[in-house]
């Protein structure tokens, strides 16, 4: 089991959405520290002056597809508030709906860089300090369409697929290790934060952020390898491999409705 009472815990995208539900949580749960990296400085903030009352919060701003200044605060970071017990990587982005052919080489380049470069860096700048103290744990939160296709998303696909591939990858590499530390991969469907808006979902339930949140915790507190939410998505794998593609589209991408979820997807629109 892994504790987050008397832990120190770091959350990336802290400052809005899933990030910071899970931030105060953490909290709740006697963090003995919080640690927010967010791109968001009046986000940062808002959000420190707010769980302050909870416990000892402390902001950086950091942009996480810069894998110089990830390195650099990462260093800041362990010299200011000492060992970091656990790491969530959380920030995420989805730029449009557009299909593959009409989207901008700098949007492909930003979402890999975010969603599946920036996790492998900022655990590459705990993870040795975690197996020198034989003590640590970090959780990645991939994502639903890193097990299923999905138009109009493609290359949000690819950057959960991968960040599924090499967070497994890793945990199989410390438990040849006999490591105690654990790595754990998160694959929700659509969360109903903002960044998902105009999603439209047939069969299963847009998630609800703060059940999200907490089953998120949970998973990293009883050392899951993974953990599909719903449930049901554990199960698209085994489908898969069951049924003949043309069928498999068919049942999930037109029965189910889940080739059509992005059709008026507008995303969190700035302010």
């Amino acid at each position: 089991m892994t504790k987050i009472k008397d832990n120190c815990v770091l959350i990336t995208g802290g400052a809005s959405g899933i990030g910071r539900i899970m931030g105060r949580m953490a909290l709740e749960k006697g963090a003995r520290m919080l640690i927010i990296w967010d791109i968001n400085e009046s986000g940062i903030a808002a959000t420190v002056k707010e769980y302050e009352k909870l416990g000892k919060v402390i902001g950086y701003k950091v942009d996480v597809s810069d894998t110089a200044q990830v390195k650099e605060m990462a260093s800041n970071t362990i010299s200011e508030c000492g060992n970091v017990d656990i790491v969530i990587n959380c920030a995420g982005i989805v730029t449009s709906n557009a299909t593959f052919d009409k989207m901008a080489t700098n949007e492909i380049e930003r979402t890999m860089n975010i969603n599946s470069i920036a996790p492998m860096i900022i655990a590459q700048q705990f993870l040795p300090h975690m197996i020198k103290r034989d003590h640590g744990h970090i959780c990645n939160i991939a994502s639903a369409a890193g097990m299923i296709s999905n138009p109009k998303m493609s290359v949000y696909a690819a950057s959960k697929w991968a960040v599924i591939g090499w967070s497994d990858s890793v945990r199989i590499e410390l438990k040849q290790m006999k490591s105690k530390v654990r790595f754990t991969t998160i694959a929700p469907y659509f969360i109903n934060t903002g960044m998902f808006d105009g999603v439209k979902s047939r069969i299963f339930p847009i998630l609800k952020p703060e059940p999200t949140a907490q089953k998120i915790l949970g998973s990293i507190e009883k050392n899951r390898n993974f953990k599909g939410i719903p449930f049901g998505y554990h199960f698209i794998r085994f489908c898969q491999a069951l049924l003949p593609t043309s069928i498999f589209d068919y049942i999930f991408g037109e029965v189910v409705g889940i080739f059509h979820a992005m059709d008026n997807f507008t995303g969190r629109q700035k302010k």
